[in-house]
């Protein structure tokens, strides 16, 4: 039986194990003095008073041993106590010191709920974190070319890692999670870029199939592919990229989808349920209506099918969504 308990007491963490010898030898020396020099120290909890401030070198001189073995236990206390007391500190702040490190580091896992998942450290991930954390959401930054959490924010938890590997993506708390944004690493070729955002989404869903997954693909031919891995959402970056373009080539310089879209940086697009005063009503009356609750109706998702600013006299049905901007 001793043994098992000796056994048990060596497996605890070093900062228990250290505050357990000190506790022990503040009692020790607490009833000690108390038994040698009972005029002195009335009642046991003076004696543990004395040891505490004896050994924590605070040395208040409310209670002083005046016999001879009073004062050699004291000086007992002070050379075994005070050895144990700065032991308990500079462990609690080496352990400080080192937590502290390995959150930086990425090794802490994250504990929490309702957060966004977001997979690769680049422009894009950046620009976007930068947005969030001014509303302010918790978000899970995975990445497995840095070494370091490069977003000083509370709201940013850093885990380093591969985002394929079941290990990484269980410490992001996925379970919990709202929302993942799988991003494209565009340092590799294009479709190996797309292999791996695909197989991390395979990884993520294999988890967590309720999960609501974003993913950016880079190729036209792996978007279905994408979508055959569970992905609630395929954002094709390129394709957008060359709209753009487009629109450049052909305005005259002016720069307005650019414009349109830095405005938009500032607004959420989202989709509202319609309410059941809006069923049956016109396009351009719910339009009016939104408008004074400061939403910018800019069209309706009838099943598959997205329309974007509609005939103002259609009607709106019943398992319609409305996108609005606000």
């Amino acid at each position: 039986m001793p043994n098992r308990v000796y056994i048990s007491f060596l497996r605890m963490p070093l900062l228990i194990r250290i505050l357990f010898i000190a506790i022990l030898v503040f009692l020790t020396f607490g009833v000690s003095i108390h038994l040698l020099e009972p005029q002195t120290f009335p009642t046991v909890f003076d004696g543990i008073w004395w040891a505490i401030i004896t050994a924590s070198t605070v040395g208040y001189g409310d209670y002083v041993p005046h016999s001879i073995l009073g004062r050699i236990t004291a000086l007992i206390l002070i050379l075994l106590g005070v050895g144990f007391v700065s032991s308990y500190f500079g462990t609690l702040a080496a352990a400080a010191v080192t937590k502290q490190d390995a959150l930086s580091e990425g090794k802490i896992p994250f504990k929490g709920s309702g957060h966004i998942v977001i997979i690769g450290w680049n422009e894009r991930s950046k620009e976007l974190i930068s947005k969030l954390i001014q509303f302010p959401q918790m978000i899970v930054l995975i990445d497995d070319t840095l070494e370091t959490n490069p977003v000083h924010s509370r709201y940013v938890h850093f885990i380093q890692g591969k985002g394929h590997v079941d290990e990484t993506i269980i410490k992001s708390d996925i379970e919990k999670a709202e929302k993942v944004l799988i991003t494209a690493d565009r340092g590799s070729e294009e479709l190996q870029a797309d292999m791996n955002s695909i197989l991390t989404l395979l990884t993520i869903k294999g988890l967590c199939s309720q999960v609501k997954c974003i993913v950016e693909i880079l190729t036209a031919e792996q978007v279905i592919n994408a979508l055959r891995a569970g992905a609630d959402e395929v954002i094709q970056s390129n394709k957008l990229t060359s709209v753009f373009m487009i629109n450049s080539l052909h305005s005259n310089g002016d720069g307005l989808l650019s414009n349109v879209v830095h405005q938009l940086q500032e607004r959420r697009l989202s989709s509202h349920s319609v309410d059941e005063a809006y069923i049956g009503k016109t396009f351009g009356e719910c339009c009016q209506e939104l408008m004074l609750n400061g939403l910018l109706l800019i069209g309706v998702k009838r099943g598959e099918e997205t329309l974007l600013n509609p005939s103002h006299s259609i009607s709106i049905e019943k398992h319609d969504e409305l996108l609005t901007f606000k």
